[in-house]
């Protein structure tokens, strides 16, 4: 039992880093660089992670490994950099806790696999929830902010589908370094191009770029992986939701942002769906046997298995980030997928 709450806490770790990612993004880092801010995320990460796992790819890992860099850490680090300057910070943790939800959908449309009653139901509350905190709010909400939001998750769902797809062969933790790397090096010249000179950060900047890098991706992804792989399944999924809960925490405590009866409603309903789209992970095993055994039912026919399955095991359950952090979520031994 001691054992079992050292790895809860562990695994805590970082959907509270990842909840926090905004408010430090939004607060400490330059608002017009986010090629430069995903880049120097990235880079220092995927090389931590990689001293910690020193694999190399192999065999068609080399040519998936680039395409789930580009979507998970190239294309949503940049989008979710840009979320986090553009929305209120209670607002874009609770947008993007929809994330593991909308990657529910998008993999149902895809893979034309029926989801479990449970996790569908779980997606429309979520959703729901999220209309109503954007739409009684009294301030403007910024629309380049929910368009980045949108742009973020549909690029980690269709990741994560890739991921839960391509899962065979892959070792997750050297696989997240390789994808950070790829995602990185794509991201350096085209910040050349249209940002100008790297950014050279100092002061309260350069620490907040070394939470970024350091704390919310190369130690979060850590603590995620391992808790992933022994903790059950629903276990996780609740750990999940401490990624919306911070954010939000921060928003209204630290930045002073302001949420009425309305908006607080829209965030339990977030809550309440993502809660109610964990897999019901049992007392022993890891997310990881929660994947092998909705692949299982695939098998016998019966609905929300196969990488949908897995989506609603691993993405759901892990409400709080992914392979790349803050949205989506990872299991066992699949590949990651993209989220903040």
């Amino acid at each position: 039992m001691e054992a079992n709450f050292r790895w809860v806490l562990l695994t805590a770790v970082a959907p509270v880093a990842w909840g926090a990612n905004y408010y430090v993004t939004r607060e400490f880092l330059p608002a017009d660089r986010p090629l430069w801010g995903a880049a120097l995320r990235a880079l220092p990460a995927g090389l931590l992670l990689l001293a910690l796992r020193p694999r190399l790819p192999r065999g068609a890992w080399w040519w998936r490994t680039a395409v789930l860099g580009l979507l998970n850490t190239a294309g949503f680090f940049v989008l979710l950099y840009i979320a986090s300057q553009s929305l209120a910070t209670s607002v874009a943790s609770t947008v993007m806790a929809a994330s593991p939800l909308a990657m529910l959908l998008l993999a149902w449309a895809l893979t034309a696999a029926r989801p479990a009653r449970a996790h569908l139901l779980g997606a429309l509350v979520g959703l729901a929830g999220v209309g109503l905190m954007l739409l009684t709010r009294s301030e403007p909400v910024s629309l380049p902010g929910l368009a980045a939001s949108a742009a973020a998750m549909l690029v980690s769902s269709f990741g994560y589908v890739l991921a839960a797809r391509w899962r065979e062969g892959a070792d997750v933790l050297a696989t997240t370094a390789w994808q950070l790397l790829a995602g990185g090096l794509v991201l350096l010249p085209l910040a050349a191009v249209f940002e100008g000179p790297p950014v050279v950060p100092a002061g309260r900047e350069l620490a907040a770029f070394g939470y970024v890098a350091v704390v919310a991706t190369a130690l979060a992804f850590a603590a995620w992986f391992a808790g992933l792989r022994r903790l059950p399944a629903g276990t996780v999924g609740l750990l999940g939701l401490l990624n919306p809960l911070t954010g939000v925490l921060l928003g209204t405590v630290v930045a002073g942002e302001r949420l009425g009866p309305p908006q607080f409603a829209g965030l339990v309903l977030v809550l309440a769906g993502v809660a109610l789209g964990r897999p019901r992970g049992g007392s022993g095993g890891g997310s990881e046997d929660a994947a092998e055994g909705v692949s299982e039912g695939r098998q016998a026919g019966r609905p929300g298995s196969g990488p949908l399955g897995r989506v609603a095991a691993a993405g759901v359950a892990g409400g709080g980030g992914s392979g790349a952090g803050d949205g989506g979520g990872g299991s066992g031994r699949s590949a990651p997928s993209g989220s903040e």
